[in-house]
């Protein structure tokens, strides 16, 4: 009886499909699984159909890509509802026009020391023509610059390395509020990664004033200390607790869906919780 609660599609960064997604979950055998692609919305109708077509419990998600004291912090939506598809595409075109500025730097940066990459070629591989630094990376991967997504991300696309340079992006805050206004379910993703604790608990109090219902307290890369310190921490602000593999396919190769790096276990009853507090919502 398991769950998983952040996952990624070919409409943002991730491998498989929103179907193939659907189709993992019903071979593993997951109560349920949300698809949260980075900041867009546009697999959703499909993975929800899968879902009905295969019998699979599934969750309409996003995962915001938000800044909070000029540090990146992820904001997952859960239970997105259609009719607000068009208002978070909305949100989003702003801060999509800056990533795509962001990356058309990035690949002209890299050109510059010799890491020649073919922009329009990247961006047509996409099924949304959509980029994300993941996507970069494949890219120098393939043209043997690096051995690996990972290794680009460790060394030519970190921001330090200057060929980086991160957009602007939208309010963790304002993200918050919008997604109490639409009624969904707002969760800050892997906060550890992102964070210590004691900007964590600086954070907190204001995204909960804002709307924040949960965290993520289970995580793929999170050791059994980082796992019960964010099960405490949920608990004393009084926040759901929620989790997932954030599972990309050969993305990240070394992560599978439902079960992160091998050990994860997320129950159904955190998505039940987090179901509840969506219906009630909605009373």
């Amino acid at each position: 009886m398991f769950c998983d609660l952040h996952t990624h599609s070919t409409f943002s960064d991730g491998t498989f499909s929103p179907t193939e997604i659907v189709l993992k979950a019903k071979e593993i055998g997951l109560d349920a699984v949300a698809l949260c692609d980075h900041n867009t919305v546009a697999g959703l109708d499909e993975f929800v159909s899968a879902g009905k077509k295969y019998g699979v419990t599934t969750v309409s998600g996003i995962e915001f890509s938000t800044e909070y004291n000029s540090k990146q912090l992820h904001i997952v939506g859960l239970f997105i509802k259609k009719e607000n598809y068009s208002d978070i595409t909305e949100i989003m075109a702003e801060s999509q026009k800056l990533k795509e500025e962001s990356n058309k730097l990035l690949v002209k940066n890299l050109a510059k020391d010799g890491y020649i990459l073919d922009y329009d070629e990247i961006k047509n591989s996409t099924v949304d023509g959509f980029v994300n630094r993941a996507n970069i990376a494949a890219a120098l991967m393939q043209k043997g610059y690096v051995s690996s997504v990972k290794e680009a991300f460790q060394t030519l696309l970190m921001s330090k390395f200057g060929y980086y340079v991160p957009p602007k992006r939208p309010s963790s805050l304002y993200i918050i509020e919008k997604l109490k206004g639409f009624g969904s379910i707002s969760v800050l993703a892997h906060p550890f990664l992102n964070m210590n604790e004691d900007e964590l608990r600086e954070f907190l109090p204001k995204a909960k004033a804002c709307g924040l219902n949960a965290t993520e307290a289970y995580y793929s890369l999170f050791d059994n200390g980082e796992t019960e310190l964010a099960e405490k921490i949920c608990d004393e602000y009084g926040l759901l607790k929620s989790g997932g593999s954030d599972f990309h396919g050969a993305t990240k190769p070394d992560i599978s869906l439902g079960v992160g790096k091998g050990n994860l276990a997320i129950p159904t009853e955190i998505y039940n919780n987090l179901a509840n507090c969506y219906h009630n919502f909605r009373l």
